[in-house]
């Protein structure tokens, strides 16, 4: 019994070590290095992801203080100058069927 026990740990081992062997084989690879490579540009890709939307949240909250910070100042709301008269004036778009007609007829 004790033979038997003692070769199942001695397979169990040996099966171990093959497969770290492969794995460590396959990583030296170029297929392996490429897997690798890709894995870490998945990562970088994220961790960039995260940083803009940490980014662009804290401009929201800074837009908002300072917004609130010129009300308080001065007592008008920034972004309503355009309701208050201000601004220039903007002449509408012209769409692309207007452009046509025009090459069109000269």
């Amino acid at each position: 019994m004790r033979r038997l026990f003692w070769m199942g740990v001695g397979a169990a081992a040996a099966i171990a070590l093959n497969r770290k062997a492969r794995e460590t084989a396959h990583a030296v690879t170029p297929a392996g290095i490429a897997g690798n490579v890709g894995d870490a540009l998945r990562e970088l890709a994220g961790a960039l992801g995260t940083f803009g939307a940490d980014v662009r949240a804290g401009m929201s909250e800074r837009e908002v203080q300072l917004s609130e910070q010129v009300e308080a100042r001065s007592g008008v709301t920034p972004g309503a100058r355009h309701a208050l008269g201000g601004g220039a004036q903007r002449r509408p778009r012209r769409t692309t069927g207007d452009a046509r007609a025009r090459r069109a007829d000269g």
